[in-house]
């Protein structure tokens, strides 16, 4: 398993982009718009440490986040996300979004906190029993 990055959102990208880079020094390593989705998402860093990245994510519908809702959460990458999920559940974890995609999957901490796996490279056959499984709460 290999760290990826922690998700914020933030109500205003220019006003988040100059405090997170101008003002703390982080760069901008990438950035990816989804029309689709009607969001924007601009991965941030320290200069050397592209590893270490903070997801800015940009919803271009306003929303306002209380506390808490604007952290969205923590990202790792895994070998074989179907493995990793299986291995999971039956150590008792849920799977609140089931990796249908072969790509991507989220879990929650006993404290909520929401953390997403992501299958490393590229995205596995869709496959059973993961592609029918539904949505189990929020993620």
């Amino acid at each position: 398993m290999r760290y990826l990055h922690t998700m914020v959102r933030v109500t205003d990208l220019n006003a988040s982009l100059d405090f997170y880079c101008n003002k703390l020094g982080l760069k901008e390593i990438r950035r990816s718009e989804h029309t689709a989705g009607r969001f924007t998402l601009v991965f941030v860093a320290p200069e050397g440490q592209e590893e270490a990245q903070l997801e800015l994510t940009y919803n271009w519908d306003p929303e306002r986040y209380g506390e808490g809702r604007n952290f969205g959460h923590v990202a790792y990458e895994v070998d074989d996300i179907y493995a990793t999920c299986k291995k999971l559940m039956a150590a008792g974890v849920t799977i609140n979004r089931p990796p249908r995609d072969g790509r991507m999957a989220f879990i929650r901490s006993p404290d909520n906190i929401s953390i997403e796996l992501l299958q490393k490279g590229a995205a596995l056959p869709a496959a059973e029993p993961w592609k029918s499984m539904q949505n189990v709460g929020r993620w």
